[in-house]
């Protein structure tokens, strides 16, 4: 079961203050110190697997076999080997076994599973499997890349740098610990449950989900159940836009490469260690490469904070391809509202 955290983003989305998560963690596989005071796994936690199926068990050569799994209180890294690999706690992959294959799931603390598929017409037992990239077809009907799927978080390029500020711009630096910035708390940063805006977004620790129609393009943030929507019928922006948190996009194709014109924001979100004004005007370009992935390259820019437009060098964020959707994120409101509604 995913636990619900609390999420404080620090300079360059690097770090995530969890409340309740003990401080120091052991090395991944190590069964010493869960529970309390180092004493190994409680009574009642020991890791287990729940299901570890192949649907089908059996097929022929170059069919795709279904890998389903589920596993309860794993300890480090839960795996499925041959090549598969990390995985989460619970999910699905597919895969094409090139011959017979026994797959070994590994829940850490010595628990594991094995499932053999069977592979009719192919080499002999134990000869590698190609694992599926991808599910669904790489492109739509009108025959634009299909984006569709769950990506993980990348952070900021290393050695990333900002461009000169305007004079008299310095006070839309954050400098970390300062409890405000232009009047108001740097709480909107990312550690009170408010959307993040683009493209500081991207750097939480959490996925994100892109589900795209022929018109449309929708992504779900799972931190902090953040959605942005991006039309994809070639409309302009919005003369007058209402400021928002995640900005108003439009989006357009330039051969595969899809580009995201997004403005309309307010001024209460980071953008990679600064603050900035209702002038905020970010242009992304999303393409898919053959691995499945995403490549991202971003500009941003505003003239009020900048002295010119900042290019971020380019990140891949990586396909999830055991992930079917994120999952639900949930904040506890910490106002107390009962006094809104007494007499």
């Amino acid at each position: 079961m995913r636990r619900i955290v609390l999420l404080a983003v620090v300079l360059l989305g690097s770090a995530v203050l969890a409340a309740g998560v003990p401080q120091s963690s052991p090395p991944a596989g190590a069964p010493a110190g869960r529970g309390r005071g180092g004493r190994g796994i409680q009574p009642g936690l020991e890791p287990r697997i729940v299901v570890f199926e192949a649907r089908p068990a059996e097929v022929r050569a170059g069919e795709p076999v279904l890998l389903v799994w589920q596993t309860a209180n794993p300890v480090g890294s839960v795996t499925i080997d041959p090549e598969v690999g990390a995985v989460t706690p619970r999910g699905s992959t597919q895969i094409i076994p090139s011959a017979t294959t026994t797959f070994t799931l590994s829940a850490g603390g010595g628990v594991s599973r094995t499932v053999t598929v069977t592979v009719r017409g192919a080499a002999a037992s134990g000869a590698s499997s190609t694992r599926l990239q991808r599910t669904r077809p790489l492109r739509m009907p009108d025959g634009t890349p299909d984006l569709t799927g769950v990506y993980n978080f990348a952070g900021v390029p290393a050695g990333t740098t900002a461009p000169p500020l305007k004079p008299d711009a310095e006070k839309f630096r954050i400098v970390r610990g300062d409890r405000e910035i232009r009047g108001r708390t740097t709480l909107t940063t990312g550690n009170d449950c408010k959307p993040l805006g683009i493209p500081q977004s991207y750097v939480t620790p959490y996925p994100f989900q892109i589900l795209q129609t022929p018109k449309l393009l929708l992504m779900i943030f799972e931190y902090p159940n953040a959605i942005r929507w991006i039309p994809l019928d070639g409309r302009p922006h919005e003369l007058d836009p209402d400021p928002t948190w995640m900005g108003n996009s439009v989006g357009r194709w330039d051969g595969d490469t899809l580009v995201v014109d997004a403005v309309g924001f307010n001024d209460k979100t980071e953008v990679h260690g600064f603050m900035h004004t209702e002038s905020l005007h970010v242009v992304e370009r999303f393409r898919r490469t053959e691995a499945g992935d995403l490549q991202y390259d971003v500009t941003i820019e505003d003239p009020n904070v900048w002295q010119t437009p900042w290019v971020i060098p380019a990140r891949t964020f990586r396909l999830r391809p055991e992930l079917e959707n994120v999952s639900e994120f949930v904040c506890e409101a910490t106002t107390d509202y009962q006094r809104l509604f007494k007499r």
